[in-house]
């Protein structure tokens, strides 16, 4: 039979009589992850997948004999597509982890994302346009939300000795 904790640090710690507490490995005073945190992360999980598809086309364009003005430049831009795609995937990985960091990334990218998305809807592809700007205004509204914050703040340490 359990007693009754005697202060409130006890019962904000430990589990309640449901032996419902923190989840297994998490500290018991750090914060449950937030939804905002999910969405973010599978934001930028699917613009690093969108780059990553348009990188393997490029690719394979540019293995069929595709006509390019500059072979070593279309090599470099294939690069760029497959760093960047590998970037986001970090981003949102250490994202949902609840690493500091990832935030600034997530930024960098949906500010790039209104950059291209903007001219696409004025340029007459509305719905393209619409799908970049959304989840990306969405991004940005849920990377300064007080929970996101809260929950992404996590500084990474050196791992430990033993």
């Amino acid at each position: 039979m359990s007693r009754d904790p005697e202060n409130s640090s006890e019962a904000a710690s430990g589990p309640d009589r449901d032996g419902i507490g923190p989840p297994p490995g998490k500290p018991a005073g750090a914060p449950l992850r937030p939804a905002g945190i999910m969405v973010i992360a599978v934001i930028v999980a699917l613009e690093a997948t969108a780059l990553l598809v348009a990188a393997i086309w490029y690719g394979s364009q540019l293995l069929t004999g595709a006509p390019v003005l500059s072979f070593w430049g279309a090599v470099f831009t294939l690069g760029l597509l497959l760093a960047f795609s590998s970037w986001l995937y970090a981003v949102a990985l250490f994202l949902f982890r609840g690493y500091r960091w990832p935030r600034a990334g997530a930024l960098v990218a949906q500010l790039f994302v209104l950059t291209i998305g903007f001219p696409t809807v004025t340029g007459g592809y509305t719905v393209a346009g619409l799908a970049m700007l959304v989840p990306a205004v969405l991004a940005i509204v849920l990377l300064f939300d007080k929970r996101v914050i809260a929950f992404a703040s996590r500084a990474g340490g050196a791992p430990p000795a033993l």
